[in-house]
């Protein structure tokens, strides 16, 4: 699953929804009215009325085709919005998710490839990957009883959950929105933006938006000198103003924790969303290469992609019944 791309997640993933909290905005719609971008990105009726919507951001790039660190802010809060009320929804839908893992050697020759799919359900409100497949084979007896058991596990503990446990995840959730406005900011601060154009994602239009390391001094704060290491590209879909791709890749090594992880110049990673029944936006498809070290001791390096398919709405009547099986009561 993704938890080598922790990082990674953490980045993009996490920072969005998180400045959504801090600048708590209005919410803006997913359909918005019909509308024709003005030159400076803000949206008007194809009357000529002025939309019912907030406000596009203004785009309209410097002489150098730079983003101002106002412009990206005024932009993020708007797709952080959208990604956050989109997120919701996402969490509303059970899937199919396959990876695909490949450790290579140092010249890059695959040594050795697993692959596992995984139906993701909802079990009180928690996402759970329960392994249904490896190596694009049923599994045997014994590990689809471990699989099992493992469920009836995560089941039998939400069963027996206090009001004192759910005060401590929702303090622990908390904190992890604080950390990411953290890393919001330093984004923002130490980065320099720029406005590629336009292209199309999977037939939509989509603002290209480069983000390059900004040259200067020794950063001082940590999450600053953290981001700071990587640079990236986001695709942000014009109508909707969701993030459609992303595109991220660690120019120099970054330290995560007190020698807890370094990740090595090279780690990349590409995600891809893409718009289903014309009101949510799901995930698609990543692939990543990856080289860091844990604590030292343990090293990864791998290659490898998640595919995501076979979207259903997950209704709170459903009953888990069996391996594969979700049943909903009458």
């Amino acid at each position: 699953m993704g938890n080598r791309l922790l990082v990674f997640a953490f980045l993009v993933f996490m920072c969005l929804p998180a400045l959504a909290q801090r600048d708590a905005p209005s919410p803006t719609p997913d359909h918005p009215p019909e509308a024709a971008a003005t030159p400076n990105g803000s949206a008007s009726s194809s009357s000529g009325a002025p939309a019912s919507a907030s406000p596009r951001p203004d785009l309209t790039p410097d002489a150098a085709g730079k983003l101002s660190p106002e412009q990206m802010r005024e932009l993020t809060r708007v797709v952080a919005q959208n990604f956050r009320d989109n997120y919701k929804k996402q969490r509303d839908y059970t899937y199919i998710e396959r990876d695909v893992d490949k450790t290579v050697d140092g010249g890059g020759r695959t040594k050795s490839t697993e692959i596992r799919t995984y139906e993701v359900i909802k079990i009180y409100g928690e996402q759970v990957w329960r392994m249904i497949e490896k190596d694009d084979k049923p599994l045997d007896a014994k590990e689809a009883a471990k699989e099992e058991e493992k469920i009836q596990k995560i089941m039998d503990k939400h069963k027996a959950e206090t009001e004192e446990d759910r005060k401590k995840q929702e303090d622990k959730e908390a904190k992890r929105r604080e950390d990411s406005r953290k890393f919001v900011s330093a984004v923002a601060d130490s980065h320099d933006f720029k406005l590629v154009g336009t292209e199309l994602v999977d037939g939509r239009e989509a603002w290209v938006i480069d983000g390059e390391p900004r040259p200067g001094p020794e950063l001082q704060d940590k999450e600053e000198r953290f981001v700071s290491k990587f640079r990236g590209r986001l695709w942000i879909d014009k109508e909707s103003m969701q993030l459609a791709k992303v595109d991220l890749e660690a120019i120099d090594t970054a330290s995560v924790g007190w020698v807890l992880a370094r990740i090595h110049k090279g780690t990349r990673m590409t995600y891809e969303q893409m718009r289903m029944d014309d009101e949510i936006w799901l995930p698609k498809h990543m692939t990543y290469k990856l080289d860091a070290r844990v604590a030292l001791f343990k090293g990864y390096n791998v290659e490898g992609e998640q595919i995501y398919r076979d979207y259903r709405k997950f209704r709170t009547s459903a009953k888990i019944v069996g391996m594969g099986e979700v049943h909903e009561e009458k």
